[in-house]
Formats: C-alpha cells, structure tokens, sequence
C-alpha cells in the first residue's frame, strides 16, 4: 500500500533516470486515470516518444475512452449535481431546438413543390392597395403575352354544398385555371387535372377531388373517376385526385373546379375584381427584378389598350416563400435571439456549478500534475465531462423541443404559416447535436483552463487558498453575465406585455361582447334569380328573430371586422367624375340589413341607420363611418349627400353617420391604405351582383347571453328551413379580436416563459455562489464574530456581496437591452422600445430577486459559531 505522496515521489525519482519501463505498482484503486489495470496490478504509464503510427492512434483513442469512462463515474459519484446540471442543459438546449424546428419549418425550408423558388405569387397593383386582387381577363392577357414566365394560373375561394349519403356539408375549394397544378409541379394520383377545354363558359362541369376528401368520403377508391357527385345543386365529373399531402398556403381542400366555367356576368368585366390571386412559375435562369420589368411592360400596354379599367393598374410579383411566410420572420428571429439568451444563461449557470465542483477536485488535479500530466490534459479531461453532461442534456432537451413544438403549433396553428410543415427532421437533430457540444464546450472551458492552472506547493500543503480569489471573481462573472442576458429577455417580456395590454385597451369599433359570427350556405340552383334569394334571406331572418336569447340578427356580405376585406371606387356627386377607376377613391363596403349595427354594437354619430324600409323597392342609400366623414366631406354634414358607387354602377344618398370599425386590426387599421367605410342595403343589392349572394352569405348575432350557446337553436332553425343548408365558420366576435393579435400573444407568452426560466436560472446561480462562498468563508465569519461583528453585519456583508454581482448585471444588460429592444420596435404597439417604466420594473425585480435568493445563505452565514469554527479550522 502506497500513499498519494509515495506515488509523487516515484514519479519525481523515474524523471530524473534514464527511460525504463513502466514501475509496477500494487494497489487497490487507481489515483486517476493515468493508471491502468490489470487484475490488481496498476500501472503507471507513459507516454514515450517513439511510438509507431499505428499504436498512437491506438492510444488516442484507448486515451478518450479512458475519459470518458472516468468522466462517467465522476458524474454518477455527483448524482446531485449532474441532475441539476443536465436538466438546466436540456431547459437551453430544449427551447432552443424548439425554435430552431419552427425557423426551419417556416423560414429556411423550401416549399413543397418541384423548383419551388420559381414560384412567384402575382397581385394586382392599384392607389390603394399594393397586393389587390387580380382580373380575369386581364391575367389571360398576362398569359398570353408573358416572356419570362414558362406558366401561370389563377385561383379562387369557393366553397360548396356537398350532399352526399349524409348529412349536408360545406365544402371547401378552390376556382382554379387549367394549369393551377402543372404550374406547382403536382401530378394527380388518380385521373388527370384539367385540361385547356375544361376552362372556358359551357364545358362540361368536372371536378378534382382533393385527397383528405377522397379517403374521407369515398374510402380512396381507385374507381372514383368518372362517377358524379353533386356541388351547388350542379353535377359535376370526377376527373381526378390530387394526393393527400398537397397543400397550398398551408390548407388542403376539399375539391377544385375549372374557374373558366363561372358565368358570373362580373368575371368577365375588367372594371371588377371577384379577389381572384395568381401564380406563376419562371422560365430557368430568369430573375425576379427580369420578370417584374417584363410584366411592368405588360401593364403599361394594357394600360393604354384598356384606359379605363387598367390605367394605372400595375402588377406585382413576390416569391411565393415570402408571400406565404408573411411578417412573420422578424417575430420568429426576436424568440430565437430571445432563446439563444437562455441557452447562454444555462450554460453560465453549469459552468458555476462545475467551477464551483473542481474547486473540491484540486488536490486530485495537482496529484496528477505531480505524475507528469499536462495541462492539455487535464484540459482535455475536464472538456469531455462537460460534453458528455452536455449530450446528456442535449438528449433531454430533445424531448422537451418535441413537447414544445407541439404545445407551439397547438397554440397557434392558425397564426403560424406552414406551421403542417414543422417537425424535428434531420436539420433540426443535427442543430441539437451542434448545439449540444457547443454548450459543452462554452461551459466547460472557462472552468477547465481555470482548473488547470494549479499551484502544486499549495495543494499539496492542503491549503489550497491561493485559487479562491480569482475563482470566486470568475463566478462573479458569471452570476453578472447571467443577470445581464436575464434582464434583456425580462424587458423583451416586459415591452410585449405592455403591447398586449394597450391592445387590449384599443376600441374595435364595436360590441365583441355576446356577438357571435358564422357563414351559412345557400343550396341554390343555378336558375335562382334575385327575388327567391331575397325571399329566402328574409326567411332566415324571422327564424333568427324567433329564437329565445337573440337580440339582434343580420345578413352580411363583402367586408367583415378582421375577418375579409372588401373595397369598391367612388366619387362624390357633384365633383369631376375621374378619369378611371383606379384615380377614384376607394372604400371598405359592408352589404348589411337594418340589425346590423345593433348586432355588432357600433355607435351612432348622426342620422340613422340602415332600416328596413331601405328594400329593393326604395331609393338606395348608405351609411358612412366618421373617417369617410372627415376625409371626404371636412367642416361639413355629409347627411343627405350623394355618391357614386363605380363597382355597383349606382348613385346613393348618405343617410348617417356611424362609428368607425378597426377593420383590418387593432393595431394595423390606422397603417391601411383604405380606411374609409360605408354600410350599403343588402336587399338593394344591383340585380347583376345578386347572384354572389345566391350560394353563401355570412351572417351576425347577438344575444343576451353566451352566444355559443344559441348555436345548436340556430343550426335546428336552418335545419328547419333546408336540410341542405349548412352552418359553419362559427367564431365570437372576442374569438376574431383575440385571433387579430395571436403572433402577437404568442410572442409575449414565449418570452415570458423565456424570461421566467432566465430569471429562475439566474436565481439558482446567485445562490449557488453565495452559497459556496458561504462555506469556503466559514473561518473568516467566524473569526469576524469572535472580534465583536454582529449577526447584521454578516447578513449585509452576505448580501451585499450579491448585490454587487446582481448590480454590475443590471448595469450590464440595461446597455444591452438599449441597443437589442430596438430588433423588436415592428413588434410593439402603444409603448417605446426604450420605455423607462419597463426598464425601472425589471431591474427592481432582478435586484428583489438576487436579494432573496442570497438571503438563506445569509442566514446561515449568520448561525455560525464562532468557536466551532475555529476549532475546525
């Protein structure tokens, strides 16, 4: 049996002698892992400096696993500590791996289609709007004359009635052109997609079933094509099946029909669009900036061609990518910096633990210096317990980023674009592994060269003290450096829930309170003419009125609070009619009936409202909202006025003024090119627009009490009426205002539970500190006590001492906070990036917080005897 100071003299005495072989050495354990076994014989070894290829290679990789094998009962001797570090880890790396599946599903994948970056989504361009919908006529002419791109389609909503063996059911579809599909690279797996002669007024009706409803209603039978079924009251051929996993703008539907076919007398009038979109592919090789001068050109002759309609009228093309991701980018980019932060403040927060751990492992690390190990090597020791803590809490933290992703995408399915598209694929495990050995080696460092760098002559004395001052500044730092990143993601917070707060506080413009909102389809046949479908519109509305609990009801079309815009030109009478209608004013229209101020709740400035006297019979009138007041008629009473509404082709009296309604958002009304609004009489809708009326219309409520709670008499009521009319697209009025400002929500609710883990982290090391300091100060505070310091005294030197951390933290991350809040400034509403009364909030909470948490330390600190201290010193 040798003692630890026998092996140190060994290994002094075989330096000084010539090379021989390894000293055996009877034991019964090893020192560290410089010793290797045989039965129980260890011994020490060399690293001689002739070795063969061969055998170096053999002893790096025997070396690594030796670490490796050691590091593991090094950690399995701490079960405590690896606990606690390897669940911090997988707390970073977890939320960090969550969000990094979002960013790749959502921003760095590619589209689902073949070449998806030849894609580009086609708009309209007017005063108004730079994205407007686009006419038919003019897209055939961008068809035909189109150098840059090898194809183009056009599509639009359209939904239909589907009654089958059930009951019946709303449909949802799309209007598409002949090369919709071909234009996405889809290839139908059953059948064919419309062809050239399918697409133009009195084809034979055909439909292409989407896969979801193929399997759903017809058990994916391979005999589907060629038999009927019934859309609209309409027969339609079944051609083909589109596969199951296509998508197009993140939803799948249920069927298509050929666009070609509508007989719509407004299709086909230049002057009117129907909120028709367009796509198309370019030729290979082609750019965006060569696609958008050949289409300016196509827009200018048709501008001169058709004066009238398209003077004016531009085109504009955004890769389809970016038309679907939306704004979106800049809030994921603002939650992965934000988690980036929680990652760095759990790695702050291990590296603590492990400086804090090999302070109690110095005198293992001076033996070894004594038998001849390098610092590399201790280096190299201490890096790979880290990384193997780290792939421990990598592989935790994958399963805390697959439950988040999935409570992420439960939240805000509806929000979130290709939010169908985000999974934990092969990117997004190579990023956790990154990950995972990044943080090993963040937070192994520091602590390993710190470690490494021993003092032999005091470790061996077992004082030992000679390290304490400039570890403990380093765990300083790192409590200041936790702090700091805690901080900034705790104003993130702070700003994103004052946003929400004064979003909440924004008038709508209307009721939500006990107001309901749903669709309603209207089985009609194609020879329903306009007085059947004002006859059966009144109908529903004395079933409405005679349901227990409804106070106020109405039919709507065109525009809805947050839900679908609607616009149409105008010019006032009496003023030089413009030219075209793209230099007329526009404004948002509301087709209603006489409830439907009083079933949205909008206040009255002046005259009256929609009554219902105000039928097909009477001369035709509006009501506008007070911004089409201040805009168009200044210091002056619009009541009695006329106007010219162009896309009706009538002229209508103003007869009141109403509040206005936020119909593009709470925060977004007020940036929108159109904010102008007016009320027109469903029942005096012109003859020749009716028909849009004819197949579904939406409807509002109010009731007394839960609105949800009517919905059952409704669907009874409708059911009453026509088995074959359906209810659907059921929401609350407070459902359409929360859905407004969902990203929004989201983004707050993240950041808190962000800010939350960053502050809880930051806690547990301050504590974690003070509380180590505590221990090694054991003798100090008593000696203090035994020369007369009170219990008070100790407590404010404990404290103080975390205070000191806690503040230069905050000084820290107020100056980050400063520059970094300013990545977020598109994200708030109502409140500064550099709001002082958020900044003044969190850095009082970081400081209570850093108090409290030094405060049981200082407790103990404070029950510490004097002579027992002593005595054990």
């Amino acid at each position: 049996m040798f003692s630890e100071r026998s092996f140190v003299l060994a290994h002094l005495l075989l330096c000084l002698g010539r090379r021989r072989p390894p000293i055996q050495i009877r034991t019964p354990r090893p020192l560290s892992p410089l010793f290797s076994s045989w039965n129980d014989t260890y011994f020490l070894r060399y690293d001689w400096p002739t070795f063969p290829l061969a055998e170096k290679r053999e002893a790096v990789v025997e070396t690594l696993l030796q670490d490796l094998r050691y590091g593991l009962r090094m950690l399995a001797r701490s079960p405590e500590f690896t606990a606690i570090a390897i669940l911090t880890l997988a707390l970073g790396i977890g939320a960090n791996t969550a969000l990094f599946s979002l960013v790749n599903g959502v921003l760095l994948n590619p589209l689902a289609y073949p070449q998806s970056g030849q894609l580009v989504a086609l708009y309209g361009k007017t005063s108004g709007l730079d994205q407007a919908p686009i006419n038919y006529l003019n897209f055939l002419d961008w068809q035909r004359d189109t150098q840059t791109f090898s194809s183009m389609a056009i599509y639009r909503n359209q939904d239909y009635n589907f009654i089958g063996t059930g009951e019946a059911e709303r449909l949802s579809g799309y209007m598409i052109s002949a090369d919709f599909f071909s234009t996405l690279g889809t290839m139908p797996v059953i059948g064919r997609t419309f062809r050239p002669d399918d697409d133009h007024p009195g084809a034979a009706p055909v439909v292409i079933l989407g896969g979801g409803f193929w399997k759903r209603k017809f058990g994916s039978s391979l005999e589907i094509s060629g038999k009927s079924i019934i859309l609209n009251g309409t027969s339609y051929t079944i051609v083909g099946v589109i596969p199951a996993v296509f998508t197009f703008y993140g939803r799948n539907r249920d069927v298509y029909t050929p666009i070609g076919q509508w007989n719509d007398e407004s299709f086909r009038d230049r002057r009117v669009d129907v909120s028709a979109h367009g796509v198309g592919r370019l030729k290979p090789g082609v750019t965006l900036s060569q696609a958008k001068a050949d289409m300016d050109g196509i827009a200018q002759n048709l501008a001169a061609a058709y004066p009238e309609a398209d003077k004016a009228v531009g085109i504009t093309l955004v890769p389809m990518k970016e038309d679907i991701v939306g704004n979106v980018q800049p809030f994921l980019i603002v939650l992965l910096a934000a988690v980036g932060f929680l990652l760095l403040i759990a790695c702050a927060n291990v590296a603590n633990l492990l400086l804090a751990r090999s302070m109690g492992r110095s005198r293992e690390f001076a033996i070894r210096a004594a038998l001849g190990a390098r610092q590399g090597r201790v280096i190299r020791q201490l890096l790979t317990e880290s990384i193997v803590l780290a792939g421990l809490g990598g592989a935790l933290g994958l399963l805390f980023a697959f439950w988040g992703t999935k409570a992420v995408l439960d939240t805000l399915s509806g929000a979130l674009p290709r939010a169908n598209e985000v999974s934990l694929d092969s990117r997004v495990l190579l990023f956790a592994l990154a990950l995972s050995l990044f943080a090993g080696i963040v937070f192994g460092l520091a602590p390993a060269l710190k470690t490494s760098r021993v003092n032999l002559e005091e470790i061996l004395k077992e004082s030992g003290r000679g390290l304490s001052r400039a570890r403990h500044r380093l765990q300083g730092v790192f409590v200041a450096v936790e702090v700091a990143m805690a901080l900034v993601l705790l104003v993130g917070a702070g700003l994103m829930v004052r946003s929400l707060a004064a979003l909440w506080r924004v008038n709508p413009g209307f009721n939500a309170s006990h107001a309901i909102t749903f669709s309603l389809s209207l089985p009609a046949a194609p020879t329903t003419n306009s007085a059947e479908t004002r006859a059966r519109l009144r109908q529903f509305d004395d079933k409405m009125h005679s349901i227990p609990g409804v106070q106020a009801v109405s039919v709507t079309l065109g525009s809805r609070p947050m839900i679908h815009n609607s616009s149409v030109p105008f010019w006032i009478e009496g003023q030089p009619k413009p030219a075209n209608f793209q230099e007329m004013p526009q404004a948002m229209f509301y087709l209603v009936e006489s409830g439907f101020r009083q079933a949205m709740g909008v206040t009255l400035e002046r005259g009256r409202f929609i009554t219902p006297q105000d039928d097909e019979h009477a001369p035709v009138v509006v009501v506008i909202d007070d911004v089409f007041a201040r805009t168009y008629f200044p210091d002056e009473n619009p009541v009695g006025k006329r106007i010219n509404l162009a896309g009706f082709n009538v002229q209508a009296e103003i007869v009141g003024v109403a509040g206005h309604v936020k119909q593009w958002g709470l925060d977004a009304d007020a940036k929108s090119a159109i904010e102008a609004q007016f009320d027109y009489p469903f029942m005096q809708l012109p003859e020749k627009l009716m028909p849009l009326a004819a197949d579904a219309v939406a409807v509002v409520l109010r009731t007394e009490g839960d609105p949800t709670a009517v919905m059952s008499s409704v669907r009874r009521a409708v059911e009453e009426i026509d088995s074959r009319e359906v209810v659907y697209n059921v929401q609350t009025m407070d459902e359409v205002v929360s859905n407004s400002f969902a990203a929004r929500r989201l983004s707050m609710i993240l950041l808190g539970v962000f800010a939350a883990l960053a502050l809880v982290l930051a806690c547990v090391g301050i504590y974690g500190v003070i509380s180590y300091l505590v221990g090694q100060r054991t003798h100090e505070i008593g000696v203090r006590m035994a020369l007369g310091a009170q219990r008070w005294d100790v407590l404010r030197l404990v404290i103080g001492h975390g205070a000191r951390m806690a503040l230069i933290g905050v000084a820290i991350g107020m100056g980050a906070a400063l520059g970094l809040t300013r990545l977020m400034a598109n994200q708030l509403f109502g409140v500064s990036a550099h709001d002082p009364l958020t900044f003044a909030g969190v850095a009082m909470v970081l400081i209570m917080v850093a108090v409290a948490a030094c405060y049981i330390p200082a407790r103990r600190a404070m029950r510490v005897d004097p002579v027992v201290a002593l005595r054990n010193e």
